[in-house]
């Protein structure tokens, strides 16, 4: 088998749509265990749609996920150049040899006959499309109407009988019926090459071997295989993924939530959960494993892993990757990873040891800032708080061990996390009662909160043995007022 070369090849429309995101994946993937090359192409042959600075944050968010490419803008390579809009003079001379071989036409027809004739076919309960109305123009009279200055666009012939084959990786052989397939515009009036022709052009002379696309592109993959065989070409594999489904079914859009990777980013998920998450739309490991980075995923990836069933985005599935892979990370990583959250903090805080507590129970970063903002500040909270089926304790319960923990915690000489746990269970010891009894209404004392990052002991060393007793002594006044 030749060298396997794939390419991802986005429209400059946005940004990055978290389905794509898996098309990229999937290309490096079987690049990358082939020891071949992932191509970035941008087909901006669509003006009208293009976004200002769509390929610069295209290139930033490819390079924030830790996925490279090995040719295409900015990058180079030898089948360049790699942006669609800088290749007018090769589409014009594939679309003359096309015409000279008799595989595509001349189309004169106005966009009032073609409004027309759709009205028409449509009245008719007909599907609307081209009536090949200039298929069997001579050559003379396309002459003449180009000397005239007539408007035209130039179109596939497409055969009018028998069946087109073609074969995909995963589906296996597929049979369309010619006179189901419409002859396709390959080149605008403005002389410029439509997607469905300019990609096979670039694919045969990019040298690709395998072309990875959604499943919605099956309708169009007999144009291609027959656009490969009116130039007499090799066709590349095509591998036609299923579709990204919304939980509640349909496909996944702006309706379910955040669509682009970008989103997903600015809300603190990493690229490798994102990257773990798209491999996993689609491709099954043969060990049902789950937690992978990219190079595992690519010493693990294969086609035969690879399914058509439609793959459901499960946003509960994402936030627990994303917590998985926060913490494959060592601390030192973590921390640097979350220093920006602390900026507002007083700067006497050990914010090593706040990152140790957030890194065992964190799932999205984002949701650091309300996870620790008791630190800095006590929250006003309600007493009902100190009461706890679950702990079996109550507001008198939380009271009597609140005041028996401050002579305890005042004696402390060295402030340190396993001097604290040794005293404080001590006490409840002393006590006679469950761990949960005397911790818990400490823990709320010092976070005024149900749910925290760590539990009495870890708060307690962070918070420090002066912030810690003045908490304590608080909620010993909020219960003394009961």
């Amino acid at each position: 088998m030749s060298k396997v070369r794939t390419r991802f090849a986005p429209s400059p429309t946005g940004f990055l749509h978290i389905g794509s995101l898996r098309t990229v994946v999937f290309d490096y993937l079987l690049a990358k265990r082939e020891q071949g090359k992932f191509i970035l192409r941008i087909e901006d042959t669509d003006q009208k749609r293009q976004v200002k600075g769509a390929v610069k944050n295209l290139i930033e968010i490819l390079d924030w996920l830790g996925i490279k490419f090995d040719e295409g803008p900015g990058v180079g390579g030898k089948y360049g150049p790699y942006i669609q809009t800088e290749r007018l003079d090769i589409y014009k001379k594939y679309i003359e040899k096309l015409v000279e071989k008799g595989e595509a036409y001349y189309c004169f027809c106005s966009e009032n006959r073609l409004k027309r004739l759709r009205e028409a076919q449509i009245a008719k309960k007909q599907a609307p499309r081209y009536d090949n109305h200039c298929r069997s123009l001579s050559k003379e009279e396309v002459e003449a109407k180009i000397k005239k200055g007539e408007k035209f666009v130039i179109r596939q012939k497409m055969p009018l009988d028998g069946k087109t084959e073609v074969f995909d990786e995963l589906r296996g052989k597929i049979e369309f019926d010619n006179k189901e397939l419409e002859d396709q515009i390959l080149m605008k009036t403005n002389q410029i090459p439509t997607y469905q022709f300019a990609s096979v052009v670039d694919d045969h002379l990019m040298k690709i071997s395998d072309v990875i696309r959604g499943a919605e592109w099956i309708s169009s993959f007999p144009k291609n295989i027959l656009l490969y065989k009116a130039f007499g070409w090799q066709p590349p594999r095509f591998i036609h993924i299923p579709l990204t489904m919304s939980p509640k079914g349909g496909k996944l859009s702006k309706r379910d939530g955040d669509t682009a990777v970008e989103d997903y980013k600015n809300k603190g998920y990493l690229p490798e959960a994102l990257i773990n998450f798209s491999a996993l739309l689609g491709w099954h490991p043969k060990d049902n494993r789950e937690v992978f980075l990219l190079e595992e995923l690519v010493k693990e990836f294969s086609l035969k892993g690879m399914g058509i069933s439609s793959a459901v985005f499960d946003i509960k599935k994402l936030k627990w990757l994303n917590g998985e892979h926060i913490r494959r990370k060592s601390l030192e990583d973590f921390h640097n990873l979350v220093l920006p959250y602390y900026k507002e903090f007083k700067n006497n805080f050990n914010f090593l040891e706040i990152s140790r507590v957030l890194q065992k129970r964190t799932e999205i970063l984002s949701e650091i800032p309300e996870m620790i903002k008791f630190f800095n500040i006590l929250p006003k909270y309600d007493i009902n708080l100190f009461e706890n089926k679950k702990m079996k304790t109550d507001k008198q319960i939380s009271l009597e061990a609140l005041k028996k923990s401050i002579s305890v915690l005042e004696n402390i000489k060295d402030w340190n996390e396993e001097t604290i746990k040794e005293k404080l269970l001590n006490l409840v010891k002393e006590i006679g009662c469950k761990n949960g009894q005397a911790l818990w209404p400490i823990r709320i004392a010092l976070s005024g909160k149900q749910f925290t990052p760590g539990g009495a002991i870890e708060i307690a060393f962070i918070l420090g043995k002066k912030e810690c007793i003045q908490r304590i002594k608080i909620g010993i006044k909020k219960l003394g007022l009961m």
